[in-house]
């Protein structure tokens, strides 16, 4: 059965608001969520630092002690766009009725911990993101992996080849061979909401895949996602609503059923 991967970014894309915002930052004492990303761009700035290591720092220099458990904890308080809870059944369905299976993927610069307690964790075959190493307490050591915009490119290879284990870096830089490839890119579809989305949109599209630029309610997110698209760096901009019969929907069915037309038109050649 032909795969199809459904890769998503995470904050503002399968959920409305940054991760840590849902409840991490109250717990810190910030009444506003701006008053801690407005820190995290001070110690950017200060330090000329990565701003996802900013923010991983200061989760954990404001938090002292912080555990995998604690964060763990943090995904039950994060909330989705409509649909989403029912969304990865339903697409699977509609594929495997069409002879595809679909494989989903999140590559996100949030807390993968975080991502990992949430309810729908169990629907991703993997999730890359921002990770701590710990300690025999499970206390944050330091920083495990750090997934920012450019970096998120290199999880779409490991997925075009099937090298999924991050650690595997011998066999996602060896050549290999076009017709060993685990899901060609012609068989991605990458959401996302933003700029940070724009090198991972412009891998998958310029190798023959689909992109989509989600949008909420917000003017600005949908003036946007309608100027992705217009630069040719998303496919479709589309409102996030992954309920049943959305437009989502409706694209993603799309793409399903033209892999199975290919499949048919390659069985009379």
């Amino acid at each position: 059965m032909e795969k199809l991967a459904l890769i998503y970014d995470f904050d503002k894309t399968l959920s409305p608001k940054d991760m840590q915002e849902f409840h991490y930052i109250s717990t810190l004492g910030y009444k506003k969520a701006k008053d801690f990303w407005a820190k995290c761009g001070e110690l950017t700035d200060k330090n000329n630092m990565d701003s996802n290591l900013s923010y991983m720092l200061l989760m954990q220099k404001e938090r002292p002690n912080l555990t995998k458990k604690e964060l763990l904890a943090e995904g039950k308080y994060i909330t989705f766009f409509k649909g989403v809870d029912t969304w990865f059944k339903r697409i699977n369905a509609i594929g495997k009725k069409h002879g595809v299976e679909v494989e989903h993927y999140i590559i996100s610069s949030g807390i993968k911990e975080m991502i990992e307690g949430t309810s729908i964790a169990k629907e991703f075959k993997k999730i890359y993101a921002c990770s701590y190493a710990y300690d025999n307490n499970g206390e944050i050591l330091w920083p495990a992996r750090v997934v920012n915009y450019t970096t998120k490119t290199q999880y779409l290879f490991r997925i075009n080849k099937g090298v999924l284990d991050e650690r595997n870096d011998f066999d996602l830089n060896r050549s290999t061979p076009e017709d060993e490839k685990y899901i060609p890119f012609s068989n991605m579809v990458y959401f996302g909401d933003g700029l940070t989305d724009v090198p991972s949109m412009k891998v998958v599209l310029g190798n023959g895949g689909n992109t989509v630029a989600i949008y909420d309610s917000a003017s600005e997110k949908q003036t946007l996602a309608a100027e992705l698209k217009k630069d040719k760096r998303a496919t479709f901009a589309l409102k996030a609503d992954y309920s049943k019969g959305s437009k989502i929907e409706q694209v993603i069915t799309g793409i399903i059923e033209s892999i199975e037309a290919k499949n048919r038109l390659e069985k009379f050649r």
